[in-house]
C-alpha cells in the first residue's frame, strides 16, 4: 500500500467511525469503548492529513496565480514566496505523518515488570539501585501510573540488592522499554574518607507484564517449592512456610517470593513475575531470529550492555546509545526530566525503522 493509499484508508476509517459512533444506539457498551478507542487514536491523523490536503490545495492555487501573471513580477515574487512555505509545511507534516502512520507494536502498549538488581560497586552498587527503582516510582507517579512493589530485597544499609514492580498504565513499556541495560553512577561514596569517586553499577530489566492468553505455562512445567521466609542477616520474617520458589522447567528461569506472609499470594505474585520473564525469554529468542545481524537497532535491550552514565560530580547523565548528556542529574533521578532522555531514544528508534522501510 502506498502512502497516499495509507493517507486514504486512515481518513476513511475516520469518517466510517465517526458516522458509526454518532448512531450507536444498536451498539454494546464494550463496542462503543473499543470503538471510541480506535477514533481517538486515529483523530490526531485525521487532523493532520486534513491539514496536508489544505495547504496542498492552497499550493496548487498559488501555482496556477503565478503562472497566470508571469508578467506582473512583484505580484509574483510574493507568491513564490508563499509556495517556497507552502511547500516547507507540506513537507513537514507529511514526515510527521509517516512517523504516526508506523505500524504499532501491540507490546508497546502493556504494562510492564520492573527489576532493578545492584551489579558491581558492593553497597554503593546496592544503594544507586536504591535511587534508580525509587527515579521509576517518581517518574511512574508523574506519568499517572500505578507502581505496585512486589519483591525488595535489602543489604545492611538499605540498599537495594534486588526490587521488582509491576508498573500499569497507559503505555507503560513503549516509555520504559529502553531502560533495560546496564546503569553506571559516578560519585564520591558517603563511606568514602578520601574523597575518591567511585564508579558502581546496577542492572535494569524491563519486561512486558504477560497475560495467560499471551503466554501460557502448563502447571507440568512446574516446579514449586515452600520453605521458611527469612530477612536480611538472617532474621525471621514470619514462624510460617509461606515462601514460594518457582521454577520454569523448560527455560530454567527461577522466582523466589516472600514479601507476603500468606503462601497464596507469594504464589500469585511469583507467577506474575515468571510469566512476564518467560514471555520476554521467547519474545527475545523470536526477535533475534528474526533480525539476527540488525545492529543498528537503538539499543539491543541486552542487560550486559552499558547504557548509561550518571555523573554526579559533573551534574551529568549521558545515554551512551544516542550520545545526549544532559546537565539536570537532579531532576532526571527525580523522574522530572527522564522524559527528555526517553522522547530521543524513541525519536531514534523511529528514524530507524521509517529507514529501514524506505
Amino acid at each position: 500500500m502506498s502512502f497516499e493509499e495509507n493517507l486514504e484508508r486512515v481518513s476513511s476509517r475516520h469518517r466510517e467511525l465517526e458516522l458509526t459512533l454518532s448512531n450507536s444506539k444498536e451498539l454494546s457498551a464494550e463496542e462503543i469503548t473499543k470503538l471510541s478507542i480506535e477514533f481517538s487514536e486515529l483523530t490526531p491523523i485525521a487532523e493532520k492529513i486534513n491539514e496536508v490536503r489544505s495547504l496542498e490545495k492552497e499550493l496548487e492555487e498559488n501555482k496556477l496565480l503565478a503562472s497566470e501573471n508571469q508578467h506582473d513580477k512583484e505580484l509574483l515574487a510574493l507568491v513564490q514566496t508563499e509556495i517556497d512555505e507552502l511547500i516547507k509545511s507540506i513537507s513537514l507534516l507529511r514526515k510527521e505523518l509517516e512517523r504516526l502512520l508506523l505500524p504499532k507494536d501491540e507490546i508497546d502498549e502493556k504494562n510492564a515488570i520492573l527489576e532493578v538488581r545492584a551489579g558491581t560497586g558492593g553497597d554503593e552498587a546496592a544503594l544507586f539501585a536504591t535511587e534508580l527503582f525509587s527515579m521509576y516510582q517518581k517518574y511512574s507517579s508523574i506519568k499517572g501510573w500505578r507502581f505496585d512493589i512486589l519483591e525488595v530485597s535489602e543489604n545492611d544499609i538499605g540498599g537495594y540488592r534486588e526490587a521488582i514492580a509491576s508498573i500499569t498504565g497507559r503505555s507503560v513499556f513503549a516509555r520504559l522499554k529502553f531502560e533495560s541495560g546496564v546503569h553506571r553512577v559516578q560519585r564520591v561514596p558517603t563511606t568514602e574518607s578520601g574523597g575518591r569517586i567511585h564508579t558502581s553499577a546496577a542492572t535494569v530489566a524491563v519486561l512486558p507484564e504477560a497475560e495467560e492468553v499471551d503466554i501460557q505455562i502448563d502447571d507440568r512445567d512446574l516446579r514449586i517449592d515452600i520453605f521458611r521466609a527469612s530477612g536480611p542477616g538472617g532474621q525471621s520474617v514470619n514462624t510460617t512456610d509461606s515462601a514460594v520458589r518457582i521454577t520454569h522447567l523448560p527455560t530454567g528461569i527461577v522466582v523466589s517470593q516472600q514479601d507476603e506472609k500468606s503462601q497464596h499470594k507469594n504464589k500469585a505474585k511469583g507467577m506474575k513475575i515468571l510469566r512476564a520473564r518467560v514471555f520476554d525469554f521467547e519474545r527475545t529468542k523470536l526477535e533475534k531470529e528474526r533480525a539476527a545481524d540488525r545492529k543498528e537497532q537503538v539499543g539491543t535491550g541486552d542487560r550486559s550492555e552499558r547504557i548509561r552514565t550518571y555523573n554526579f560530580p559533573q551534574g551529568r547523565v549521558t545515554d551512551h546509545r544516542i550520545n545526549l548528556t544532559l546537565y539536570k542529574i537532579d531532576k532526571v533521578i527525580a523522574g522530572e526530566a527522564l522524559d527528555d532522555i526517553v522522547d530521543g531514544l524513541t525519536a531514534t528508534e523511529e528514524a530507524a525503522r521509517l529507514a529501514a522501510m524506505a
